[in-house]
């Protein structure tokens, strides 16, 4: 019943060591408890806790159907997380295809009990997004555009824009990791990322509350739409235009194997996002330098068994043009 999300830690010592519970059984105890002390739902049984750094999640049936129980040990981010409750209800009312707390009777969305922040959401039925149906990619673009509007304006997003900080200039983060670039990345690929940047037009991009990390895992879907946007947790300030791109490049990521994507699903996902927010002609103008940027930056040391260094190396050959005709005729 007990597994590790990401870490190939044992999770029989992570939910004793992390979450100070004895076993498999005392977690589920505890679960039941709190959710029928706190929130009135009588547990039937717990299907599965996974675990991941600090966090737990629970997957519960309930007479009113499955739930999912998260919580969180970390002290220092519980009010973030309580913010971003507010902002998850926010986002549903108006319209965005989210995951929402479920209220306490108290009204709390997020309850602090026995050391840990805990929240309860009912589960959204769907699969990860395949990016393998552009038609899903596309839509997941459409939404994660609706999705930038709403917390461009969103008073909720205000109130997490004040515990976050605001991100250094776009053209001094690239410069700046370039320049910092370990020696596996000295490539040709970070050579045009570089002349890519000189030709950039100066001019300030706007920033907001973005999601943070939009990949195939917090993407929920049905056979044709969008149901869910997950796990804001990452949210953060930067410009719209850089997660665009870098969810166009880790799209298909779940949670082990991460591989690049095909330059369809690129264009698939900007082109759903334009449906409904169009880039600026600045923005327009950083996109090919995000999407390399993000693709270089996941290029690991050693071996490359997805394949990101090539990935990055033929979208840099794009991005520069073909190659002259030896043989072509010269005026």
């Amino acid at each position: 019943m007990l597994e590790m999300l990401w870490e190939a830690d044992d999770p029989a010592e992570v939910i004793t060591n992390r979450f100070g519970l004895a076993d498999a059984a005392a977690a589920r105890r505890w679960v039941t408890e709190a959710l029928a002390r706190h929130w009135s739902v009588d547990v039937t049984s717990c299907e599965r806790i996974v675990m991941s750094h600090t966090n737990a999640l629970a997957w519960v049936d309930t007479p009113s159907g499955r739930m999912i129980a998260k919580w969180s040990v970390a002290p220092e981010r519980f009010a973030r997380l309580a913010a971003l409750a507010r902002l998850t209800v926010e986002l549903e009312a108006r319209g965005v295809p989210v995951s929402a707390p479920v209220a306490a009777p108290d009204g709390r969305l997020q309850v602090e009990v026995d050391g840990v922040s805990l929240a309860v959401q009912h589960v959204v039925a769907g699969d990860l997004l395949d990016t393998g149906d552009l038609g899903l990619v596309r839509a997941t673009g459409a939404v994660l555009a609706r999705l930038h509007d709403v917390l461009a304006t969103s008073t909720a997003a205000g109130e997490l824009l004040a515990l976050v900080d605001p991100p250094a200039l776009l053209p001094d983060r690239v410069t700046g990791w370039l320049d910092a670039a370990p020696a596996h990345l000295a490539t040709p690929a970070c050579d045009t990322l570089r002349r890519l940047l000189v030709d950039l037009p100066a001019g300030p991009l706007p920033t907001q509350l973005v999601h943070g990390d939009v990949r195939a895992a917090n993407v929920l879907c049905t056979s044709d739409a969008v149901a869910a946007v997950l796990d804001l947790e990452e949210a953060r300030c930067d410009h719209a235009v850089v997660e665009m791109a870098r969810a166009a490049v880790l799209l298909g990521t779940r949670f082990h194997d991460w591989g690049p994507v095909t330059p369809d699903v690129h264009d698939s996902l900007r082109a759903g996002y334009e449906s409904v927010r169009p880039l600026t002609p600045l923005e327009a103008r950083w996109w090919d330098v995000l999407v390399l940027w993000t693709s270089l930056a996941m290029i690991p040391p050693g071996e490359d068994p997805t394949g990101w260094g090539p990935a990055a190396a033929d979208l840099a050959v794009r991005l520069d043009g073909p190659s002259p005709d030896p043989d072509a005729p010269t005026t």
